[in-house]
């Protein structure tokens, strides 16, 4: 499966996700409106939002798939990232939100008994969308695609929403009304964790951070190349779910030139064999000794 076939995979994760929000939505607004139960509500507005972030991750993954043009020649892949980004953006405005009306909530003195029923409800809403999280990580991890974790993610803190929502109605029916505002702003707290870590891990792909002991673990694989004697200098960049290297290695300089263009092919053979890199670019320049005593005057 090549990398285009990989984006086409994850589309069926964001259309699963669309589904789901789409039904739960429904089914949430209405319960909670029928049982007057008002975190029920909210959870129901929550994922009508969550309908416009996996939207996002849809089409960004559908840019993702356009071919190398004129403009882009290294391709369209870093749409997945941008559509993680605004993910995240939209995860973070749910959160906050979760805390400013628990907050007001607690001001206000508001405070509704609602039917038990509506408990169930959000069970059952925790349950549906955290298979569809399972789903969603999983086919995410076997296609190493950054929108689709994001996704998941969002899968995650709506799957927590949900239970956050049981447990509040669940402690009002008991006597035990502080459940729902302690519940809701573990909830938000861990919403805004969450839109941070995709915010961080997208804006540093974006200015082509990359993680230094990653970076580290594939110059080693290259030192160890038969033919190689040293690296001058090794870069690396994510775009999208790839890893771009430019590498500049010094072998022997009596190594004729179809010699030095083998070991090339051996550096991007190794690396396309252990971390699943197709895009290396290596530049060959001969090893110079350094002339004895050359370091000793200071």
């Amino acid at each position: 499966m090549n990398q285009y076939e990989e984006i086409k995979q994850g589309e069926k994760g964001a259309l699963i996700s669309i589904g789901a929000y789409i039904g739960l939505s429904a089914i949430k607004l209405g319960a909670g409106y029928w049982f007057a139960s008002g975190a029920l509500v909210a959870d129901g507005f929550n994922n009508l939002t969550d309908i416009i972030a996996s939207v996002a991750v849809l089409i960004g993954l559908r840019i993702s798939q356009k071919p190398p043009d004129k403009d882009h020649p290294y391709g369209h892949f870093r749409a997945e990232t941008i559509a993680a980004l605004i993910a995240s953006f939209i995860m973070a405005t749910v959160g906050l939100q979760v805390i400013i009306n628990t907050v007001r909530s607690l001001f206000s003195g508001e405070q509704t008994v609602p039917s038990l029923t509506s408990a169930w409800v959000a069970l059952f809403a925790a349950a549906c969308m955290g298979a569809v999280y399972l789903y969603n990580r999983r086919l995410a991890n076997r296609i190493n695609n950054q929108a689709l974790h994001a996704a998941a993610k969002d899968n995650l803190s709506d799957t927590l929403v949900s239970i956050g929502a049981a447990i509040g109605i669940i402690g009002a029916q008991f006597g035990l009304p502080w459940l729902d505002p302690v519940a809701a702003l573990a909830v938000g707290a861990i919403i805004c964790k969450t839109a941070w870590d995709i915010f961080y891990s997208s804006t540093h792909a974006l200015t082509d951070g990359f993680d230094a002991n990653e970076l580290m673990t594939l110059r080693s694989t290259i030192e160890g190349t038969k033919g190689v004697k040293s690296i001058k200098d090794i870069k690396a960049r994510v775009h999208g779910s790839n890893v771009l290297i430019d590498v500049i290695v010094q072998v022997d300089p009596g190594l004729t030139l179809i010699e030095s263009h083998r070991i090339s092919d051996e550096i991007e053979q190794r690396m396309e064999g252990k971390h699943n890199i197709m895009s290396v670019h290596v530049h060959v320049e001969p090893h110079e000794e350094p002339y004895p005593g050359s370091g000793a005057l200071h």
